[in-house]
């Protein structure tokens, strides 16, 4: 079963009579930070994995003569 627009119009309409615009702008307020941090979270994790395989690369010996 598929949703239309109608549908869809008259849940949102439900939502807002239920819980009204300030509560629904607080929500969405703190969704859009979750996002944010999740995607700065992401960013950060991927940055210190980069690192931390560059520093792997770089462990190989100076000079092979004096081994």
């Amino acid at each position: 079963m598929q949703m239309g627009p109608w549908q869809i119009l008259v849940i949102g309409i439900v939502v807002l009579v239920l819980f009204g615009r300030g509560k629904i702008s607080n929500l969405m307020g703190e969704v859009g930070k979750g996002i944010t941090s999740f995607k700065k979270g992401i960013k950060d994790g991927t940055e210190e994995i980069e690192a931390e395989n560059q520093a792997a690369r770089d462990v190989t010996p100076a000079d092979k003569d004096k081994v």
